[in-house]
């Protein structure tokens, strides 16, 4: 995807958060910033964001959960990508 973004997560809990919350899980650049992973998110999907959480997961990656802010654009991009 690029730098920041590494890859969007298509387990069965993230599209479950796609269709009931307006949320896109990302593996993200374990040193990237919520502001960073919010601007690309952004720029990549042309949608604003509304929140952005991050993590560090057992596996030692960082993973972001992005909320849009229009709803079903989750819907919308992740069946662009693929995993819906």
């Amino acid at each position: 995807m690029h730098r920041t973004l590494k890859h969007i997560v298509p387990s069965e809990k993230a599209t479950l958060q796609i269709d009931a919350e307006n949320k896109l899980q990302f593996i993200v650049d374990i040193t990237a910033s919520k502001s960073e992973i919010k601007r690309e998110v952004e720029r990549l999907f042309e949608t604003p964001v509304r929140t952005v959480r991050t993590m560090i997961t057992f596996k030692g990656e960082k993973k972001a959960i992005v909320e849009l802010e229009q709803e079903e654009k989750a819907k919308e991009i992740g069946t662009s990508l693929g995993i819906l």
